[in-house]
């Protein structure tokens, strides 16, 4: 079975400013990398379709949607959030972002794929049903995931989120549903602050401290998460794929390596084999450092394989 890429150009013209480290620059990275690495001659690649007013409203109230919509500037740029801003392009890109994750699941659901990695960007992990923050507009990951239990009736979908900040606009959407099973590692304190200690039992929250290394991080994920993955046997993998807690990367204080990220790639196709028929998705979050990002992700594709 096939690995696909989705991306789309529309995701490169989102721009909040030149120092804003959520850059066009990300894609081009991972692009050239796998091109270089020669994986872009083994994937299959897709254009990212836009994702449908039907398909948010299964995760953001419509009068959030109005409000993305209706804030999209003819020119300069409009701040939904401190650090969250569209120019006269973010929508499209991330109406394209979202989309991705739905055409991902769509491709694994029809056998077209084993797995997707969506190479799009804003990325959405931060995204809550009624709020944009921390660089997120829409959040691609619980749109896919809700995508694949209405469109084709699952009943366990996993979510998985590895970047170094805390999913809390994935929790927010998702928690106390228990067709999904959400698990987020994140460096605590660290943004976006407190909230995320919960009871809600599908909900499995993973706080590690600064400067944690490759070998705490897979001692905490194979206690806290693995026995209860495999409990749960997902009939989909979807992860939030964030590549900032490498220890090249200045946004946070993590020190994981591409070891890391592969390491846990494998532990998650492995599940997949057992109860998805090898379906997963994966869509890119966080990762700011180029070159660190770039490598990450060519280790992540690669652990598919």
């Amino acid at each position: 079975m096939s690995i696909a890429l989705i991306s789309d150009p529309a995701c490169k013209l989102h721009k909040m400013g030149d120092h804003h480290p959520e850059q066009p620059a990300r894609l081009d990275a991972i692009n050239n990398r796998l091109i270089a690495s020669g994986l872009e001659m083994v994937l299959l690649n897709y254009d990212a379709p836009e994702v449908t007013r039907e398909q948010l409203l299964a995760v953001h109230d419509e009068s959030y949607i109005d409000l993305v919509f209706d804030s999209s500037p003819s020119e300069g740029l409009v701040w939904l959030d401190g650090d969250t801003a569209m120019n006269p392009h973010t929508l499209q890109a991330a109406l394209h972002a979202a989309g991705a994750a739905v055409l991902g699941v769509d491709l694994v659901m029809q056998g077209k794929a084993s797995q997707v990695f969506c190479s799009v960007r804003p990325p959405g992990h931060h995204a809550e049903h009624n709020k944009a923050m921390g660089f997120c507009f829409f959040n691609n990951v619980a749109v896919g995931a809700l995508h694949a239990i209405n469109e084709y009736g699952l009943k366990r979908v996993l979510i998985v989120d590895f970047d170094v900040h805390h999913g809390n606009g994935t929790e927010d959407i998702v928690a106390g549903d228990e067709r999904i099973l959400f698990c987020s590692s994140f460096q605590h304190p660290y943004y976006p602050g407190p909230g995320f200690s919960t009871n809600t039992p599908n909900v499995l929250n993973l706080p590690l401290p600064s400067l944690t290394d490759g070998k705490a991080f897979r001692e905490a994920v194979i206690e806290a998460w693995l026995p209860k993955i495999e409990a749960f046997k997902p009939e989909l993998i979807m992860i939030s794929a964030g590549f900032d807690g490498h220890r090249e990367d200045e946004m946070a204080h993590f020190n994981l390596l591409e070891f890391d990220y592969a390491w846990i790639t494998r532990q998650l196709s492995q599940f997949a084999t057992m109860s998805a028929k090898g379906r997963i998705v994966s869509c890119l979050e966080g990762g700011y450092e180029l070159h660190s990002l770039a490598r990450s992700v060519e280790a992540h594709i690669k652990a598919f394989m």
